[in-house]
């Protein structure tokens, strides 16, 4: 027998065996993010709805891939009247433009577990390359209705006129009333049918 051949067939076994595919548990899961308000301090919403796949190989990382789609109305900082401004075409647009998504192009292995994953960010219909940078995922626990769960932990820093959300306003005193940088972080939940 060809001893390449074998080798090859025995490397795709591998593979195929390390592949994991999940889905987002939307229920539990969510899009956070921070800005700053007024110069003094930062306001935190969220995003309530979140769906997607996620695919990871634990034979060889870089082979795993990532999917994910916003409900970008589902904005929320606990406050309507900010909310409505921020769905509107000052920021999210989110009547021409109802979702947010990322999918990755590359997923690669960092220190202690850490992952770094980059892809394509499109918000607004404007696409910009952004890495999350991954925390250790959670192992797999078997949930009471058949599912195997498992986390995942991520954060990013993005400057929203990058994707031509320029609305401000200057203050008297020096100083603008948002922030440019923004900072996401993601906790997500992923679940397959055990088996």
């Amino acid at each position: 027998m060809n001893t390449s051949v074998s080798n090859q067939s025995q490397n795709a076994n591998q593979t195929a065996a390390g592949t994991r595919t999940y889905d987002i548990d939307s229920s539990h899961s969510s899009a956070q993010f921070k800005v700053r308000h007024l110069m003094v301090s930062n306001v935190r919403g969220e995003f309530g709805h979140i769906s997607g796949q996620v695919v990871i190989d634990e034979v060889d990382v870089s082979r795993s891939s990532v999917d994910v789609t916003i409900d970008a109305s589902t904005v929320n900082t606990h406050d309507a009247k900010r909310d409505e401004h921020l769905r509107s075409g000052d920021f999210f647009d989110v009547a021409a433009y109802p979702t947010i998504t990322f999918k990755s192009k590359r997923v690669q292995a960092g220190k202690g577990g850490d992952l770094f994953v980059t892809g394509d960010l499109t918000i607004r219909g404007i696409t910009r390359e952004v890495t999350l940078d991954v925390e250790p995922l959670s192992p797999e626990i078997n949930d009471p209705w058949g599912n195997v769960k498992r986390g995942a932990s991520a954060r990013a820093r993005i400057n929203r006129k990058d994707f031509n959300m320029v609305f401000n306003a200057t203050l008297d005193g020096g100083g603008v009333l948002v922030g440019d940088e923004v900072g996401i972080t993601l906790e997500i939940e992923l679940g397959r049918k055990a088996g």
